[in-house]
C-alpha cells in the first residue's frame, strides 16, 4: 500500500511538468511552422523587390499599366469607341446631336428643363 502512495505521489507530482513539456512541444512545433511560412514570404517579397528593381520589368509595367508607347512602336486600342484621340465618324444614327452644343449651352438647357421653361436660353 505504500508502494502504491509512492506511485500515485510521484505521478502527481510529475504531471504538471510533462503537461508543461508538451504544450512546450507544441508551441515549438507551432512556431516552426510560422518561422517556415514568414521565411517564404520573406523570400516571395525579396524576389518581388528585385523584380521591381529590375528596369525592364519598370518599362513592360510602365507600357502596360500606363499605356506608354515607346518611339517606333504601334498601338492599337480596340473597343473603347468613346475614347476621346477617336478619329472615327460617328454612326449615321448620331449625327448632328449634343456633340455639336457646347457644354455650357447644354447645362443651361439641363437647368431651363429642370425649372420648367420649355424653351432653353440661346435658342
Amino acid at each position: 500500500m505504500v508502494l502504491g502512495v509512492l506511485v500515485l505521489l510521484l505521478a502527481l507530482t510529475l504531471a504538471g511538468p510533462v503537461r508543461q513539456y508538451v504544450a512546450g512541444r507544441q508551441e515549438l512545433a507551432a512556431l516552426a511552422a510560422e518561422r517556415e511560412d514568414l521565411s517564404r514570404r520573406a523570400t516571395e517579397l525579396q524576389a518581388q523587390l528585385d523584380r521591381q528593381s529590375d528596369p525592364a520589368y519598370i518599362a513592360q509595367r510602365a507600357r502596360e499599366r500606363l499605356t506608354y508607347v515607346l518611339p517606333g512602336d504601334r498601338l492599337v486600342v480596340v473597343g473603347d469607341a468613346g475614347d476621346p484621340g477617336d478619329t472615327a465618324d460617328p454612326p449615321a444614327g448620331e449625327a448632328g446631336t449634343d456633340a455639336e452644343v457646347p457644354w455650357y449651352e447644354g447645362l443651361l438647357g439641363s437647368l431651363a428643363a429642370a425649372d420648367g421653361d420649355p424653351t432653353p436660353p440661346g435658342s
